[in-house]
Order: C-alpha cells, then sequence, then structure tokens
C-alpha cells in the first residue's frame, strides 16, 4: 500500500514537472501554487455567480467595453500568438492580471469542460444583483489576490 502512494506521489509529480514545461516564456506574472489555488477559487466563486466571461473574443469585447476586473490568463497556450494582446490591453486598461499553469484547470474552475485560455473575473456580475453577503465575499477575496499580484509585478518589474 505504502508505495502505491509513493508511485502515485511521483506520477503527480510528473504531471506537475510537465506542466511547468509546457508553459510559454511569455508567462510573467506566474502565480505560485498557493496564489494560483486562491486564484482558482475566486474564479469558480465568479463563475457560481455570474461575474465570468471566458475566452479570449469575450473577454477582450469586455476589457474594450470599459469592464473592470482581474484577467486570468493560462501559460500553456500554443500557439502563443492566441493571447498575446491581452496582457497588453489589460495594461492599457489599468486591469490586474496573472498567468496561471495550466488551461484545464482554468476551465475546471470556470466551470467549462472545454479548455479555456483566459477568463476576467468582473466586480459586479453581468445581470442582476448579488446579495451584500457574497458581494462582500467576493471583493474581499478580490482585493486580496490583486494586492498579491501587484506585490509579485513589483517584484519583476
Amino acid at each position: 500500500m505504502g508505495s502505491d502512494s509513493e508511485a502515485e506521489k511521483t506520477q503527480q509529480k510528473e504531471k506537475e514537472r510537465k506542466k511547468m514545461l509546457a508553459i510559454a516564456p511569455i508567462a510573467k506574472p506566474l502565480a505560485g501554487k498557493k496564489l494560483c489555488k486562491r486564484t482558482l477559487k475566486l474564479v469558480r466563486k465568479a463563475a457560481e455567480h455570474k461575474c465570468l466571461k471566458r475566452g479570449v473574443k469575450e473577454v477582450v469585447k469586455s476589457i474594450r467595453r470599459g469592464h473592470k476586473g482581474l484577467c486570468v490568463i493560462a501559460g500553456n497556450i500554443s500557439p502563443i500568438d492566441v493571447i498575446t494582446h491581452v496582457p497588453i490591453l489589460c495594461e492599457e486598461a489599468d486591469i490586474p492580471y496573472v498567468y496561471v499553469p495550466s488551461k484545464e484547470d482554468l476551465a475546471t474552475a470556470g466551470a467549462t469542460k472545454r479548455p479555456t485560455c483566459c477568463v476576467l473575473v468582473l466586480t459586479k456580475p453581468t445581470k442582476g444583483e448579488l446579495g451584500p453577503e457574497e458581494q462582500e465575499k467576493i471583493k474581499a477575496d478580490y482585493s486580496q489576490i490583486v494586492a498579491d499580484i501587484s506585490e509579485l509585478t513589483s517584484t519583476l518589474f
């Protein structure tokens, strides 16, 4: 039994290593394990409350329309040209962005089966209203993650 768990651990480490090798060289700032976990949790909450835009086309459209939020981009996109313009748009619109290692994990957090290049976590839902408690929870998580991302970005540049 002990050897099975060790074999599973080595297999898990091998998967993690392959994920890290598949990351594009422009994927900076890349979220660490802890920040990645918290970011994907925020994406999951946003998907439940319909505060999420999925895919490059929707994200670009929302940014151009002036919506504010947090842009989460997958780092293992191939070809990388598909998303190279998204960070530039985010910087011009003063929207914080972060890369996560896997598009599959991003899709799972965003409640879709199809792997997703990027998502935009909006501060307000597109339609309807949230209860004040849910709004506060999402806002608190959002502001904490944005603070961590700005700290990460300041160490890079």
